[in-house]
């Protein structure tokens, strides 16, 4: 089972993402576009592990706190590597000390279950698009920055959750295995 740790959006952030999507979708062909409702602030992603592990990975999670619920801000964009050689186009996540101490602990609470940690550090991001092939993407660009600046909100992150992706066609499925409070209990 393909799976991965995140923290879902609320439904007006996912709105101003895909009103930008629908601006910036005519600059180009060359960009596989997040469909906005699979958007999500990755934590962790775990990769391939067997069924049987999953409620280990569970038990293991359940023990992942935050002091307090996370203040997230999303605003700006980026890209990955670099904007020179742009691979995948990001939306920009604030989430405080707090947010990269989270996905710290939850790399932390997997390692004796042998999932390896990331060899880079975390970036928190939400990914709005992956080049299809490798393009300067001036249109895009010039569309993102007639928006500056990008501001889509701020929420409360309460819980985060254990995802299954399920490789499709028409782009990456995901089905909620599990949900875990940040704080309290």
């Amino acid at each position: 089972m393909r799976t991965f740790i995140a923290i879902d959006l609320p439904a007006d952030i996912r709105r101003k993402i895909t009103n930008l999507i629908d601006l910036l979708q005519p600059a180009t062909s060359k960009v596989r576009w997040a469909r906005p409702d699979g958007i999500h602030l990755t934590l962790k992603f775990i990769g391939e592990i067997p069924l049987e592990k999953i409620e280990q990975v569970k038990t293991r999670l359940a023990s992942v706190r935050a002091s307090a619920p996370l203040a997230i801000t999303v605003r700006g964009t980026g890209f990955f590597p670099n904007e020179r050689s742009p691979r995948v186009i990001w939306l920009g996540v604030d989430g405080g000390a707090g947010l990269p101490e989270l996905a710290a602990q939850v790399e932390e609470a997997l390692l004796p279950l042998g999932i390896p940690k990331e060899d880079r550090p975390f970036s928190a991001h939400l990914t709005l698009g992956r080049l299809r092939v490798p393009d300067k993407i001036m249109a895009v660009k010039e569309v993102l920055h007639r928006q500056d600046p990008l501001e889509f909100g701020s929420f409360t992150a309460e819980e985060f959750f254990l995802y299954e992706s399920q490789l499709s066609p028409g782009g990456s499925l995901y089905r909620r295995i599990a949900r875990f409070p940040l704080a309290g209990r």
